[in-house]
């Protein structure tokens, strides 16, 4: 299989500005999902379910909880030659600067990546949710023969803007490419009809543009020959139009579940999502299952209540209280009468030192605070992202803020209207945001 001679990059060196206050103490491909997962954990594992085993992660901000996490969640046996390694932004001889772009991050760390025995470079963000198999993506590339395959799926017209669009002949070649075009004319120009569509196997839907996923296969030669000369830092913006000129440039068309995870609302949403009957991105399917770090934690305790529509993660305790349309992430504690709607209440690192006779059972570490760890008794929270270790008191009520402007507030945030308390936030309680 081509997988075999394909090394796996995937870029986690971005600060993540959107997705702040999340980033605050995290880089974006640590942060949490569905309750018990890392962003990471979904190229990582789509790249092992492919057979494509050897990986390297680029970091550069905030890093330290991600290296953490690729170290105790990813080892292969000492029969295979697959790994999952670290490659940090690094000062060298040629080079004192930080990553300046995707094309930049991977320059600097080329030496690293043409030194092992590979003929194809798979290029991949840290930041997505999407299940692929990489290995039809490299097979395509490999039969047609190209120098760059350039992962696309149909783009609705809202998302185009925030896209590189593409446009590829009968042979699925491309003929244009533009980065995030905003100008309506240029958007315009860039409609790939519908018969085209239809032949590469889609079904439009009233999409009529093909957004790139940011997700690439490099043929070795043509990586060291664009990026060598030092000219290009982004891969959207100027490594892929240049290269229509000078390579042979493919596209790949994939039409299953795809989310960048860019901003809060999105990664609110995304989350959320995984709460319904039939959620768009399975976490169940066994057959390509996403890894983690795991963890020696007891089943999810539901003391009593009601809980609706919601995903509890090992080590929970929900002890007489609603929980509507919300994940309760590893260790989450919500205690006696308690509402929970439309949130994310992403757990904790550990169990503390309760104040409660019936929490001295959980006993982990000295509690930093009179407020227990988790949420607190007749708390009410609705259209919120609580982060991990966060206290809540007594009687708080956190409602959203859909009509209001982005701003801080003492202790939380408001992000399109999700109102958010940070990494070991604290909420006193009778408190009201």
């Amino acid at each position: 299989m081509y997988t075999r001679d394909t090394l796996a990059v995937i870029l986690g060196g971005g600060r993540g500005t959107r997705l702040a206050p999340l980033t605050l103490a995290r880089c974006k491909p640590a942060i949490n999902l569905a309750g018990k997962f890392r962003l990471i954990d979904v190229p990582v594992s789509n790249c092992i379910n492919s057979q494509v085993r050897k990986i390297f992660v680029v970091t550069q901000f905030l890093s330290a909880g991600l290296h953490r996490h690729l170290f105790q969640t990813y080892r292969f046996d000492r029969f295979s030659d697959g790994f999952v390694e670290v490659l940090a932004a690094e000062q060298t001889p040629t080079s004192t600067h930080w990553f300046q772009g995707t094309a930049d991050a991977i320059r600097q760390s080329l030496s690293y990546i043409i030194e092992w025995n590979i003929e194809y470079v798979l290029i991949l963000s840290g930041d997505q949710l999407y299940a692929m198999d990489y290995g039809r993506l490299i097979d395509q590339h490999t039969q047609t023969g190209a120098d760059i395959t350039v992962s696309t799926l149909p783009a609705p017209a809202e998302d185009v803007y925030r896209m590189g669009i593409m446009q590829m002949d009968g042979d699925g070649r491309l003929v244009n490419f533009v980065e995030k075009p905003e100008d309506p004319a240029v958007q315009e120009a860039l409609v790939t009809d519908e018969q085209t569509m239809k032949r590469f196997g889609v079904d439009p839907r009233g999409r009529r543009h093909l957004g790139s996923m940011g997700i690439y296969v490099f043929s070795r030669k043509a990586l060291v020959e664009l990026l060598s000369e030092g000219r290009f830092t982004d891969f959207g913006r100027e490594v892929i139009p240049a290269a229509l000129e000078s390579h042979k440039v493919f596209g790949y068309v994939y039409d299953g579940f795809w989310e960048d995870i860019g901003t809060i609302e999105s990664y609110y949403q995304v989350n959320l999502s995984l709460t319904e009957p039939v959620p768009p991105f399975n976490f169940h399917d066994e057959h390509w299952p996403i890894y983690t770090h795991p963890r020696s934690l007891p089943g999810v305790k539901v003391v009593g209540g009601n809980i609706e529509r919601a995903v509890l993660c090992e080590g929970a305790i929900v002890d007489h209280a609603n929980v509507e349309h919300s994940i309760i992430g590893v260790r989450g504690r919500v205690r006696n009468g308690s509402k929970i709607k439309n949130s994310l209440i992403l757990g904790a690192d550990y169990y503390d030192s309760a104040k409660e006779g019936q929490d001295r059972g959980l006993l982990r570490r000295e509690s930093v605070s009179d407020i227990p760890l988790g949420i607190g008794r007749d708390v009410e929270i609705e259209g919120a992202i609580l982060d991990k270790n966060t206290r809540i008191g007594d009687g708080v009520k956190i409602t959203p803020r859909y009509d209001e402007p982005d701003w801080e507030g003492d202790g939380y945030y408001v992000r399109s209207g999700i109102v958010i308390i940070p990494r070991g936030g604290v909420i006193e309680p009778g408190r009201v945001i």
